[in-house]
């Protein structure tokens, strides 16, 4: 056999098998879980669910019975009675659908395979309704309403016999609405809505009643608190009054005592400042005695400071000048020494006339130090000079006079004090008349006033009459007895002979002092 002929019987097999599996595949009934597929012929009836089965032709025949919940209204259109003999329409709905297992898939089948599904519902309704009119004779309206879930069971317990006979089940049964045409039901609740009336009448009226005794009650004790509350008014304004009284009382007591309190205290107080006021003058007097000395050494050191700027100055002149000398004779020196270096033969020429004018420049720069050190000491002979004469020319009577044209302002000074006083309390114990009451305060400027020379000896060391004396205007005055004097000007001069005090008459000349 060829090669050609095997692959066309292989061909041929394979189409054949392609063949059979496409009529197989065709043949193949599937079902989903919701439906039964209810095979049956050759090998006998057959339920599958939720799988597939192979359904042969010819000798096989399948048909699909749904599985699905049916809902439907049960609702009979003539009305049903009741135990009692009263006629009722009772609606309800009602979900059923097929049993799960082969068995009652099957009894199911055999009920209603050919039957369409409004059929199907129509009969099972018919069913229902029979058990419904059965149930509802054996009970009250009463019951109907007000138990449905009861009425619900019943309904279920006793179809559930005839409903698997037909291979179905119920899921629930539900009581939608029970309507009467008599007004049975209407009237049924008017004993109970009356009951409620009645009660809640009694209880508002009961209400109301407790509402007056409670206001009544809270009435009198508002009346009774406000009685309670107007007398404890009463005794509480009649205690603040007390209290305030005794309060005014205490207030005018206090007031008497501190007022002598502060009265005894401003006496002391008096006293002390009086006594503070004396001890502060004499440190004033003290303190500006020391300024005094102060501004001396300070003139003193601004004609020191004077003396050496001047000694500067001329150092300064002096030595830039021999500076400028000595500069110029190294310059000469230098520029000799480099003429004869140039015009040397010889290495030992050279280095003689090298040495030769390094000679001759230290030469010339110790003569350029010693003139800068003449003209140094020349200058500070001068300063000396000029500082000796100043003092000199600074004699006794012009230290006289700085101290005496300096006497006002210290007075003006111990004064100071008694112009920054409002008020002087005079604490007056008799005595004569120049040293007490206000006449006091003069008498002590004026001891203070007197007590300057002195100062001015305990602070300097020298005495105000050593001073004058080596004035000639006043030397002679002061070895005279004690008087008045002519001064060589015309003045007339006053002077006495602890030399302490000096005065002149008002009508002199202010000039004369």
């Amino acid at each position: 056999m060829t090669a050609t002929g095997v692959i066309a019987i292989v061909v041929g097999l394979i189409l054949v098998l392609v063949l059979i599996v496409a009529v197989v595949a065709t043949m193949f009934r599937k079902v989903g879980p919701n439906q039964a597929l209810i095979v049956y012929g050759y090998g006998g009836t057959k339920v599958v669910k939720g799988s597939g089965k192979v359904v042969w032709p010819m000798v096989q025949q399948a048909r699909e019975l749904s599985l699905e919940l049916m809902s439907f209204d049960v609702a009979p259109q003539q009305d049903l009675y009741t135990s009692q003999g009263v006629a009722v329409n009772v609606e309800a709905v009602a979900q059923i659908k097929v049993k799960s297992d082969p068995v009652s898939i099957l009894t199911a089948a055999e009920q209603f395979l050919n039957k369409d599904a409004a059929h199907r519902e129509g009969l099972i309704r018919l069913v229902m309704e029979g058990h419904q009119r059965g149930i509802v004779g054996q009970l009250t309206v009463e019951q109907l309403v007000k138990e449905p879930e009861m009425v619900a069971d019943r309904m279920r317990s006793n179809v559930a016999d005839d409903m698997s006979k037909m291979g179905l089940e119920v899921i629930s049964f539900t009581i939608k609405e029970v309507r009467d045409n008599n007004e049975y039901i209407l009237n049924m609740g008017r004993p109970d809505v009356a009951n409620v009336r009645r009660t809640a009448d009694i209880a508002t009226a009961e209400a109301e009643r407790d509402t007056a005794i409670k206001r009544a009650q809270a009435s009198r004790e508002a009346k009774i608190a406000e009685a309670v509350a107007e007398q404890d008014k009463v005794i509480a304004e009649t205690a603040s009054q007390t209290r305030q009284a005794e309060a005014v009382r205490d207030l005018d007591l206090k007031k008497a005592e501190y007022a002598a309190t502060v009265q005894e205290r401003q006496a002391h107080a008096d006293s002390a400042y009086q006594i503070q006021a004396n001890v502060q003058q004499q440190t004033v007097v003290m303190e500006q005695v020391k300024i005094e000395q102060v501004r001396k050494h300070g003139e003193i050191a601004v004609q020191e400071a004077e003396i050496l700027r001047r000694e500067k100055e001329l150092i300064a002149t002096v030595l830039r000048a021999a500076e400028i000398e000595r500069q110029r004779i190294e310059t000469l020196a230098e520029g000799e020494r480099q003429r004869q270096v140039l015009q040397a033969t010889g290495q030992a020429e050279a280095t003689r006339l090298e040495g030769q004018a390094q000679a001759d420049a230290s030469r010339a720069r110790g003569m350029a130090e010693a003139e800068v050190i003449q003209a140094k000491g020349a200058a500070e002979a001068n300063a000396m000079h000029e500082k000796a004469g100043a003092f000199k020319d600074y004699n006794q009577a012009a230290v006289i006079d700085k101290l005496l044209s300096g006497m006002p302002e210290m007075v003006r000074a111990l004064a100071e004090p008694l112009s920054k006083v409002d008020k002087i309390t005079v604490v007056s114990t008799g005595g004569d008349g120049g040293g007490a009451g206000v006449n006091r305060i003069t008498a002590d400027m004026g001891t203070m006033i007197a007590q300057v020379p002195a100062m001015f000896e305990a602070l300097t060391g020298l005495k105000l009459e050593d001073l004058m004396r080596q004035v000639p205007q006043l030397g002679a005055a002061i070895d005279a007895p004690n008087g008045h004097r002519v001064a060589p000007n015309g003045a007339t001069v006053e002077v006495a002979t602890d030399g302490a005090r000096l005065s002149r008459p008002s009508g002199g000349d202010d000039g004369a002092a």
